[in-house]
């Protein structure tokens, strides 16, 4: 997925989750950050921040935050970035090879998952989680509890359960993480049922991503551990 009118720029704060406030050559803007999440280890004072302008000129915020640098490890932490990406993916055959369906946002039970895929031996579900929580080159997921994740793993299991494939994507939005683990620390929940999912036969993957100011494309898969 790519994105278009990217520039650069330096981080200055986050008032609150939805913006934040950026020095654009020379010039302090307020700008939508499209993560909700904390991002508090990415968002620090003047780390280098990559935004996408926008074409709707009557915005209140014409800049969107899409990417940052961790040292020298560019994240995109654009929430709808892993949809997109995956997307890509399952459409080119990254999960069930030669698709004949990619339907996204496919209700089953009481939720609305990430996607739909089959081809012509197979039907599954797939959800997807975007991750840009790494420490020591190891990717965790989540950085706050998250019950809607809890309630998609049990959608999965019961989709499983009824002769479907599933699968919960975990996107690693950056390079040179060699590891994933779910984050018990922060919710042990969401990880006790994470390995109950994978003990009921749903697939747990981890994708790395090659990320640019530009763009993120999904590139492999790395290590999961439960």
């Amino acid at each position: 997925m790519e994105y278009k009118n990217i520039i650069q720029g330096k981080f200055i704060s986050r008032p609150n989750r939805f913006i934040a406030k950026v020095n654009i050559d020379g010039e302090e803007h307020t700008v939508h950050v499209k993560n909700t999440g904390r991002c508090r280890e990415l968002l620090t004072e003047n780390a280098t921040v990559f935004l996408e302008k926008s074409d709707n000129q009557s915005r209140k915020t014409l800049y969107d935050l899409v990417a940052v640098y961790k040292g020298s490890v560019l994240i995109n932490m654009d929430s709808q970035s892993p949809n997109k990406a995956v997307a890509e993916w399952l459409s080119a055959g990254g999960f069930l090879e030669n698709p004949t369906r990619v339907k996204a946002e496919a209700v089953y039970g009481n939720s609305r998952l990430d996607f739909y895929v089959e081809n012509a031996k197979e039907k599954a579900y797939v959800e997807v989680k975007g991750v840009t929580l790494e420490e020591s080159s190891v990717a965790r997921f989540p950085d706050a509890p998250t019950e809607r994740g809890r309630k998609h793993l049990g959608e999965l299991i019961n989709a499983v359960e009824n002769g479907y494939r599933a699968a919960a994507v975990f996107v690693i939005q950056m390079k040179g993480c060699t590891l994933f683990e779910p984050n018990v620390k922060t919710d042990p929940d969401f990880s006790a049922e994470l390995k109950r999912a994978k003990e009921k036969g749903v697939e747990i993957i981890a994708l790395d991503c090659k990320v640019t100011p530009n763009s993120m494309v999904i590139d492999k898969r790395i290590k999961v551990s439960l």
